[in-house]
């Protein structure tokens, strides 16, 4: 590595300069002296170290539940990745610098986020000509949109579950003031779908074009879920950049194999241009709470989310694509056979996809909503009914927890 590159390639991280020391005598306090010699080196440029510390910091994340990792070793993982990125930067190794950043903000602690996403922002601008150029290659005839529109209807109902579309649908709203949200839905606990809610959004123009896409996200690394689903034994997670997995998708005919879904990702967290194409609907101010979090569900056609229920207010907004969605009140838990196991007990041994009618003979009979949830349109579903949701194109969803001013008090 030429030292005559250095000032030309140079990432400032204030709050690593400022911070290191004190998080350093930290770690010696819990006894990671050898992560302390070894950051130290990096500090100075030693790229071995560097990696050497970050693995350290790895493996004390890795070494029991994620809860009882002590949070000043998240903080060291950043830390490490900072270093490793700093000195990919120097080599112009713009790629594994992003990479190395990415992993920081995934894993790493709070305390250096900022540097994190300022580190991000500069190193994207500088790998970007190339991503760029590549797509400028693929010529401009090319149809560069993720789901076109050549939906068979037929076809994908029937793969909904029995008795589908059958009964009664959710309701949908158009132009829905927040008083009569409150008042209809919010307070009585009933689902609602919110129509033009959403064409302010930018991502409503944006999310159907690959090569927007590619362009501010097509380096970073996401973690997806491989799978049918989390129940499956088969089910696994994977590190994947924003391009491979956009490539997958688009190829993906679910007989392909295994689906793959980025799920339940705080990916706005991370990718900061993806978080200024979305807008917090006024919705999630209903009861005075706050937003628990606001989370991406990208994937095929084909992906499933078996039937569960969450603790939280969901506005889930449907950007690109559509899904279908089936709805159970919250009364009917004991007839929905949840797992005994306390990490699944919100989620039902019913496959609806599959109803086993000797084990669960009851279920056939049980009332529900259900709906096809079209672009462009918000589904709010109240604190613990139950849901199953399919996607019947490629689809991006975005979902919005929030709690009410009583429970956010509590839980």
């Amino acid at each position: 590595m030429a030292n005559s590159d250095h000032h030309h390639h140079h990432l400032p991280t204030p709050t690593l300069d400022s911070e290191s020391s004190t998080l350093l005598h930290t770690l010696s306090e819990h006894g990671g002296y050898a992560y302390v010699s070894m950051a130290t080196r990096a500090a100075a440029g030693d790229v071995r170290a560097a990696e050497a510390a970050r693995e350290m910091a790895w493996e004390q994340l890795h070494s029991g539940p994620w809860h009882s990792v002590l949070p000043v070793w998240r903080d060291a993982y950043a830390m490490a990745c900072l270093h490793v990125a700093k000195l990919h930067f120097a080599a112009a190794e713009f790629t594994d610098a992003l990479r190395a950043l990415d992993m920081g903000l995934l894993m790493g602690g709070p305390l250096f986020k900022s540097d994190l996403h300022a580190a991000v922002t500069k190193v994207s601008a500088k790998s970007r000509p190339a991503a760029v150029r590549v797509s400028e290659q693929n010529g401009p005839n090319l149809d560069r949109r993720l789901v076109r529109d050549d939906f068979k209807a037929t076809e994908m109902l029937g793969v909904l579950p029995p008795k589908s579309l059958s009964c009664k649908t959710v309701v949908k709203k158009s132009g829905l003031s927040l008083e009569g949200f409150l008042r209809e839905h919010f307070l009585p606990g009933l689902p609602v779908i919110l129509t033009d809610c959403m064409a302010h959004w930018p991502a409503r123009a944006k999310w159907n074009d690959m090569d927007y896409l590619t362009r501010v996200a097509g380096d970073r690394t996401v973690p997806v879920e491989v799978g049918k689903n989390y129940l499956y034994p088969e089910w696994k997670q994977e590190l994947i950049t924003f391009s491979q997995f956009l490539e997958r998708i688009r190829g993906n005919d679910s007989s392909s194999g295994a689906p793959t879904y980025l799920a339940q990702h705080s990916l706005f967290d991370q990718i900061n241009e993806l978080r200024e194409d979305i807008c917090i609907p006024d919705y999630c101010c209903a009861g005075g709470g706050e937003l628990r979090s606001l989370n991406a569900w990208f994937g095929p056609a084909g992906t499933v989310t078996p039937l569960h229920h969450d603790p939280h207010h969901n506005v889930f907004a449907q950007v690109v694509g559509k899904k279908y969605i089936r709805l159970y009140r919250a009364s009917l838990s004991e007839e929905l056979y949840p797992h005994t196991e306390t990490m699944l007990c919100n989620s039902s041994q019913v496959d609806l996809d599959n109803v086993d009618e000797r084990e669960f003979p009851e279920v056939q009979d049980l009332e529900f909503l259900d709906c096809i949830l079209e672009e462009g349109e918000m589904l709010y579903i109240p604190p613990k009914w139950w849901h199953y949701v399919r996607s019947l194109t490629t689809s991006m969803s975005v979902s919005f927890w929030w709690s009410d001013y009583d429970s956010s008090a509590t839980s």
